[in-house]
């Protein structure tokens, strides 16, 4: 079981810059794959990255990294654009699952014009 806590959302304009982190419960945050995704009003929960793949909207602008010593995974965004606005959520997939098992709650991004 592992439990994730996204935090660093909050209003920007556009151009700015934000650094998302999604701390994770447990002694084994090393096995778990990471990723993000975000979901915008009125549309699906889409990808954004996790290891080295991106979406394309977010390629060039979005880092992923992570830090197994602090348990913590973060999304670094640049240039960040009114399309970016979405609600953030961290996800974590264990060895014996081939789709991500465990979610945050989610951090709003909200980006203005």
């Amino acid at each position: 079981q592992v439990q994730l806590v996204e935090s660093g959302g909050g209003l920007v304009q556009a151009g700015d810059s934000l650094r998302l982190s999604c701390a994770a419960s447990g002694r084994t945050f090393s096995s778990y794959a990471m990723g993000w995704f975000r979901q915008a009003p009125g549309k699906e929960r889409e990808f954004v990255a996790a290891t080295t793949y991106y979406a394309d909207s977010v390629k060039g602008r979005f880092t992923i990294s992570r830090d197994n010593a602090k348990n913590t995974v973060y999304l670094q965004m640049n240039s960040l654009k009114p399309e970016d606005t979405a609600v953030y959520y961290c996800a974590a997939r264990d060895a014996t699952h081939r789709e991500y098992n465990y979610w945050g709650q989610g951090t709003q991004v909200t980006v203005s014009s």
